[in-house]
């Protein structure tokens, strides 16, 4: 079977559902098709004068970095510029994509397990990107990858202080709130919130007592997240907190 006869095959039934497109490894998020919708989406984006450049955000499941690699040379083939942020929380990406006049996407498959992966776009406002662009995307993955010529081609670097920038626009956002004396457990899912979430509620006062914060790629949502409130519930009591 030929390479375009195999992401034909690939594309079929993946399209951009309410929130993004998700499904398993295995079959829906394939690095064939996750980089061919990739340069798909970056030819588009640059076409409707939307972004030249993209930031790259992700959870914690061991597939990211598969999707990232995919993502960053499928944008870069279709000339866009690529920011690598590292595992961030949803928020955090459209955030820093508003704050930084850029396109943003974000892999993660929210609550559910390791298995799954997904892709959420945003525009450089910070908001979800349309239905209509989403239908042009799709529409752009029905044509043979061209890669721009050399000259044109992208670059990649990578955000270092995107963890500390959002942190302090989540602080920023509430200038007026002291948790002083406030016990408060965290549960971060061992996701993407493990290493930011402690830190600002810590800076705001809070006495945190943090739990599921130790991510190894398949341990997210684990016995703990929000369809897994028991080990949370269990820690409130235990700790007396709040």
């Amino acid at each position: 079977m030929s390479q375009e006869n195999t992401l034909e095959k690939l594309s079929k039934d993946r399209r951009f559902g309410t929130d993004g497109i998700r499904g398993p490894i295995e079959t829906t998020m394939n690095p064939l098709f996750i980089a061919k919708l990739a340069w798909s989406a970056g030819r588009v984006l640059k076409e409707e004068g939307i972004a030249s450049s993209i930031l790259i955000g992700k959870d914690t499941r061991i597939s990211g970095y598969m999707l990232e690699s995919a993502l960053q040379a499928g944008f870069i083939s279709s000339g866009m510029n690529v920011i690598l942020l590292g595992p961030l929380p949803t928020p955090a990406v459209a955030y820093l994509a508003k704050s930084n006049n850029k396109a943003g996407v974000v892999i993660s498959a929210s609550h559910n397990s390791f298995e799954d992966n997904g892709l959420k776009f945003f525009n450089k406002d910070g908001y979800k990107i349309s239905s209509s662009i989403e239908k042009k995307i799709e529409q752009k993955y029905s044509q043979p990858i061209k890669v721009v010529e050399a000259i044109n081609l992208g670059k990649a670097e990578r955000l270092s202080d995107a963890k500390g920038r959002y942190i302090e626009f989540c602080k920023s956002s509430t200038p007026n709130l002291d948790l002083s004396g406030v016990s408060l457990v965290l549960d971060c899912a061992n996701g993407s919130a493990y290493a930011v979430a402690p830190k600002i509620f810590s800076e705001m006062g809070a006495k945190v007592i943090p739990i599921a914060v130790e991510p190894d790629g398949i341990n997210i949502n684990e016995k703990c997240g929000s369809t897994n409130p028991q080990l949370l519930q269990e820690t409130v009591l235990s700790t007396k907190s709040t």
